[in-house]
C-alpha cells in the first residue's frame, strides 16, 4: 500500500515552509487572472475560428465555442475547490497526493510535464513562424537553415525560450509585469479586429446557421479516433452533431487555464484569488473567442474561409489588408505569453515533485535573491529550446491535448474523493452539486479523449510506461513519505 501513502493536506502547507524550498507571494488575483488570458488566448483565437467554421460547424462554430466552455467550465469548477482548499505548487500532481495517493500523485505530474514541456515547444514553434512570416512582410528574410518551414535548427524558437528562462529566474513579479503588457497588447489587437470586422459583417453570411449534415471522410488505421475504432462512430461534419464534433476541436482553445494553480504557492492570498484567476480568465477567454468566430463567419461565407490564416484573410477579401500584419503582431504577443506561462506552471509542477524527493531534491533549491525554483527552470529551458530547435512536433502536438484531459479528469475525481475524506478542511469557494458537476466533467473529458486519434494514445501510453519506470527505479525508493519525519 506505500503506492497509495497519502501526503496530509497540512504536511504540503508545511513543506512550503522551509527557508530553501520558500517561494515569495507576490500574485494577486488580477495577476492570476491576467495569466490565465495569457495562456489560453494563443493562436487557436487566430486559426481554429475559421477553420473549424469551415469543415466542422459552419456560422454556428460560436455554439461550439459554448459548448467546450462548458466542458472547461465544469472541470474549472473542480480545480477552484482544490486551489482554495490546497494552496500548494503542483497543481493536479499536488491535488492527486492529498486524495489518491503517491503513485496516482507521480502519474498526474508526469502527465503534466509532458503537457506543458510539449506545449511549450509547440507553441514556440508557432512563434517562430509567425515572427518569420512578419519579418518577410517588412523585406527581410532568414535563412532557410534557421526559420521557415523546415529548418537545420529553428533559432527563434530557441531563443525566444531561452529568453522568457531568464524571465521566469528573474522572479514571478517581474514575469507577470511582463506579461500584463503582452496580454494588454494582444487583447487590445483582438478587440481591434472584432470592431472593425463588425463594419463588414454581412447577414447572409449566418444563412443557414446550422447547415444540414454531411459525413465525413473515413479516417482508417492509427489516424482514425479512439472512438471509432471502438464503437463504429464516425464524426459528423455540420448539423446539430457537427457542433459538438467542433467543440471537441475547439476545446484544445482553451487548454491552460489549469496552469493558473500551479502558481499557488506565490499567491497572497490563495484561497481568495485562485478561484477568481481560474473562473475569470476562463470566462474572458470564452467571450473574446465567441466574438471572434461570430465576427470571422459574418464577415465570408464559411466555405471561403481559409484554413491557414482565416481571420487575416477574411479582412484581406474585404480590402482591409493592413489587418494581417496587425494580427501578426498580436498573435506573436499572444505566443509570447503562451509559452512563458507554459514553462512557469512546468517549473512548478516539477519543484512540487523534487520537494517530494520523487525527482532529485536537490533541483527544488529556491534562488536567495530571485526567490524561484532557478535550477529547474534552467533545466527546463534548455530542454524546451532543444525541443522547439530540433524537433517535428507538429506529429506530437496532440500529446499535450490528451495530458490536458487527463489531468482534468484526475482532479474531477479527486474533488469527490476528498470531500469523503476531509470533509473537515476549510474550502474558501467549493465546487456546487458535488458529485453531479464532477461527474459531468469525468464524461465530457473522456469524451473529448475518445475523439483523439489511436496514434495519440499510443505515444500517451508509451509516455506514461516511461514514466513508471522512472517511478519504481528512483521516485518509490526515495520518496520523503518514505522516511520517518521529525
Amino acid at each position: 500500500m506505500a503506492l497509495f501513502r497519502v501526503k496530509s493536506v497540512e504536511q504540503s502547507i508545511r513543506d512550503t515552509e522551509a527557508p530553501e524550498h520558500r517561494l515569495r507571494k507576490e500574485l494577486t488575483a488580477l495577476d492570476l487572472t491576467v495569466f490565465g488570458v495569457g495562456v489560453i488566448v494563443g493562436t487557436g483565437i487566430f486559426v481554429l475560428t475559421g477553420q473549424v467554421a469551415k469543415e466542422t460547424a459552419g456560422p454556428a462554430v460560436a455554439l461550439s465555442f459554448v459548448v467546450a466552455a462548458v466542458v472547461c467550465a465544469l472541470a474549472a469548477l473542480c480545480y477552484a475547490e482544490f486551489a482554495s482548499a490546497v494552496p500548494v505548487a503542483g497543481s493536479a500532481y499536488t491535488f492527486s497526493y492529498a486524495t489518491l495517493g503517491e503513485f496516482p500523485a507521480w502519474i498526474i505530474g508526469w502527465d503534466l510535464i509532458l503537457e506543458m514541456m510539449l506545449g511549450a515547444a509547440v507553441v514556440a514553434v508557432g512563434w517562430s513562424g509567425y515572427l518569420t512570416s512578419l519579418l518577410e512582410s517588412l523585406g527581410l528574410r532568414l535563412p532557410a537553415a534557421i526559420a521557415g518551414e523546415d529548418p537545420v535548427f529553428n533559432l527563434p524558437a530557441a531563443l525566444v525560450v531561452l529568453a522568457l528562462t531568464a524571465v521566469l529566474i528573474a522572479g514571478v513579479k517581474l514575469s507577470s509585469r511582463l506579461n500584463l503588457v503582452v496580454v494588454a497588447i494582444k487583447v487590445t489587437v483582438i478587440l481591434l479586429v472584432i470592431v472593425t470586422g463588425l463594419f463588414f459583417v454581412e447577414a447572409a453570411n449566418y444563412t443557414p446557421f446550422i447547415p444540414p449534415s454531411v459525413p465525413t471522410p473515413a479516417v482508417e488505421g492509427r489516424s482514425a479516433p479512439l472512438i471509432q475504432l471502438i464503437f463504429g462512430i464516425t464524426p459528423v461534419a455540420f448539423g446539430i452533431a457537427g457542433i459538438f464534433s467542433a467543440a471537441a476541436i475547439v476545446f484544445f482553445a482553451y487548454i491552460g487555464f489549469d496552469v493558473v494553480a500551479t502558481a499557488a504557492e506565490e499567491t497572497r492570498d490563495p484561497q481568495r484569488d485562485l478561484p477568481i484567476g481560474i473562473i475569470a480568465s476562463l470566462g474572458v477567454c470564452t467571450v473574446l473567442y465567441v466574438a471572434v468566430s461570430v465576427v470571422v463567419v459574418g464577415m465570408q461565407p464559411y466555405r471561403e474561409l481559409s484554413e491557414a490564416a482565416p481571420l487575416a484573410d477574411a479582412f484581406k477579401a474585404v480590402g482591409q489588408t493592413w489587418a494581417a500584419s496587425l494580427i501578426s503582431v498580436g498573435a506573436l504577443a499572444g505566443l509570447t505569453t503562451v509559452v512563458m506561462i507554459l514553462m512557469l506552471g512546468q517549473s512548478r509542477v516539477m519543484f512540487a515533485m523534487c520537494r517530494d524527493n520523487l525527482l532529485p531534491r536537490g533541483l527544488a533549491r529556491v534562488h536567495p535573491r530571485y526567490g524561484t525554483p532557478y535550477r529547474i527552470t534552467i533545466l527546463l529551458g534548455v530542454i524546451v529550446a532543444a525541443l522547439a530547435g530540433l524537433l517535428d512536433l507538429a506529429a506530437i502536438a496532440e500529446l499535450v491535448n490528451i495530458g490536458t484531459l487527463f489531468a482534468f479528469v484526475v482532479v474531477s475525481l479527486a474533488v469527490v474523493i476528498l470531500r469523503r475524506t476531509r470533509p473537515d478542511l476549510p474550502r474558501s469557494f467549493r465546487t456546487p452539486l458535488v458529485p453531479l458537476v464532477p461527474v459531468l466533467s469525468v464524461l465530457s473529458c473522456v469524451y473529448l479523449m475518445l475523439n483523439l486519434p489511436v496514434q495519440t494514445w499510443i505515444r500517451f501510453l508509451a509516455w506514461m510506461l516511461l514514466g513508471v519506470l522512472i517511478y519504481f527505479c528512483y521516485g518509490h525508493r526515495h520518496s520523503a513519505m518514505a522516511r520517518p519525519r521529525r
